[in-house]
């Protein structure tokens, strides 16, 4: 029988504070995908942007998770991607 791979986010204090203030719902960003998240990676909402700085595999009841340790929050227009000429 094969078991989805449940993906968490973890917050530090701060922003998990900011979430609940905001009444915001983080998204399932890899809900459907066949590729797990990587150290380095960002993810985007309620206006902020989190950096993915650690993975944490573990294993709960019959299925695995991966626990993944994100940064501080910082403001999308924070992060230069480039410039475009």
């Amino acid at each position: 029988m094969s078991t989805a791979l449940q993906i968490n986010l973890v917050f530090n204090a701060d922003d998990q504070a900011w979430i609940r203030r905001e009444g915001l719902a983080v998204p399932a960003f890899w809900q459907g995908h066949a590729v797990p998240p990587l150290v380095g990676d960002v993810v985007r909402f309620g206006g902020r942007q989190f950096v993915i700085r650690t993975r944490v595999w573990e294993h709960h009841a019959d299925a695995p998770v991966l626990r993944l340790f994100v940064g501080d929050a910082h403001a999308q227009s924070d992060t230069g991607l480039g410039t475009l000429a």
